[in-house]
């Protein structure tokens, strides 16, 4: 479960920030048989918001956006294909997602969510590139094991000591 920071509020009128998406984005997931995790640590340094594996074990990344700036400064975003089968944009419902459509963002291997913080909805499809076996197999092992240490640390926050 995502927590939910206090600067994210009901206030009628604000933006939703991007916790609020996830947790419209993880339940959506969740009822396609996806399990997420968020901040999830890549190879190179880079941190996807959301990976997801399904029963098949293939694997989603859902990078989220909730300002244009941010959207359009984002360069390191294709370095995450090489982690997953299927990749998503999620953005915030009224959010302008005309600059996804550019040929930059990849529109014919790219999806895109929309969300709230209640629930998602799939608006484009993300085209599925499988990944060659050695990296499914480093990724979902490097998924499961991190899904492990943060159950541990919720068991014993003094076992983050003893991992290495």
């Amino acid at each position: 479960m995502l927590d939910v920071p206090s600067a994210c509020t009901d206030a009628p009128g604000s933006p939703l920030c991007a916790a609020e998406v996830a947790r419209g984005v993880v339940r959506m997931l969740l009822r396609h048989d996806l399990t997420a995790m968020a901040e999830v640590p890549l190879d190179g340094g880079r941190r996807a918001d959301l990976m997801a594996l399904d029963a098949r074990g293939n694997i989603v990344i859902v990078e989220i956006k909730v300002s244009r700036a941010d959207l359009l400064g984002d360069g390191k975003w294709p370095d995450y294909l090489a982690h997953c089968d299927r990749y998503y944009w999620a953005v915030p419902a009224g959010f302008d997602t005309a600059p996804l459509e550019g040929s930059a963002f990849l529109p014919e291997r790219t999806g895109i969510i929309v969300a709230d913080r209640y629930d998602a909805a799939i608006v484009r499809e993300a085209h599925s590139t499988p990944l060659p076996a050695h990296v499914r197999k480093r990724c979902t092992l490097a998924f499961g094991r991190r899904a492990a240490r943060r159950l541990i640390g919720t068991v014993d926050p003094d076992a983050d000591g003893l991992m290495f």
